[in-house]
């Protein structure tokens, strides 16, 4: 039986913020939305997202016997989380700015599976980041002596910040994205087929996130993985553009800017 203080421990040793524990079951309100969202065509060009729903909805379709997940999470707020001052017109994510998270979410959840493999080998588990049906968690195919509490109720209250403040609408209701309309989608995945304006943004976009009130009064990041290895809001549109391939990988080579590339990139530039 899994140890969930010592669980916690591992997360906190690994550099994580958070850790939870939940026993693996299948999530049927989960799968229902998730449904009636690709029903609506809000995948857009995110093919990827109708595959799997199963899977997606229910862990123990992925590591057979699994019982517990562990979650965890990691803050990775940086200066430019904190938004970009009027008329800037080459923004970048914020997450975009450090090391590229899969790699270092992925070898800090590995870290923690080998420490639990080592205590009980009879027993298997996988570490998942987002390239899979799962995000940040572990998932063990063992009890635990003691679960978290499942969080109940929304923090957002009345607010609708981040629909409002959407430069193109995509956040169609609370917590509804259509990826059609989201500057993410169309500075990095394969683009919908039908154009909109970038609002200045060059990779990925940080504005539902930066004007949330919780995010907002959130402490910067102290996990130095996370540290930024360049200032996007030092650079102009003539830095970006002066910037040649070799350049580009010395400086950004380890950041998830090279899912869409200088070309891209550059490409975004300007676009309103």
């Amino acid at each position: 039986m899994l140890d969930h203080q010592y669980i916690k421990k591992l997360a906190a040793d690994a550099g994580f913020d958070l850790c939870g524990l939940a026993p693996c079951r299948h999530l049927v309100e989960n799968e229902s939305m998730l449904r009636a969202w690709l029903g609506k065509g809000y995948q857009s060009s995110l093919a990827y997202m109708e595959r799997n729903v199963e899977k997606r909805a229910d862990p123990r379709k992925l590591v057979e016997g699994a019982r517990t997940a562990v979650v965890c999470a990691v803050s990775y707020k940086n200066r430019a989380g904190e938004g970009y001052p009027p008329g800037h017109r080459t923004k970048v994510a914020s997450y975009a700015c450090a090391a590229d998270y899969h790699t270092t979410i992925k070898g800090m959840l590995g870290r923690m599976l080998d420490a639990l493999c080592a205590s009980r080998p009879d027993l298997s588990g996988r570490a998942f980041v987002d390239t899979a049906p799962l995000r940040g968690e572990l998932l063990r195919t063992d009890d635990a002596d003691a679960y978290d509490p499942p969080f109940e109720g929304s923090r957002c209250g009345r607010c609708h910040n981040c629909i409002e403040s959407c430069p193109t609408g995509a956040i169609v209701a609370p917590k509804v994205i259509d990826t059609g309309r989201c500057i993410s989608c169309h500075t990095i995945e394969k683009e919908p087929t039908e154009g909109i304006g970038l609002d200045g943004w060059i990779f990925g976009c940080d504005r539902c996130q930066s004007c949330c009130p919780h995010n907002q009064k959130a402490p910067m990041h102290t996990n130095p993985a996370f540290d930024p290895v360049f200032d996007p809001l030092a650079m102009d549109a003539e830095a970006w553009l002066a910037m040649d391939e070799t350049e580009f990988e010395a400086r950004m080579g380890t950041t998830p800017l090279t899912r869409s590339g200088l070309a891209r990139i550059r490409s975004n530039i300007g676009r309103e």
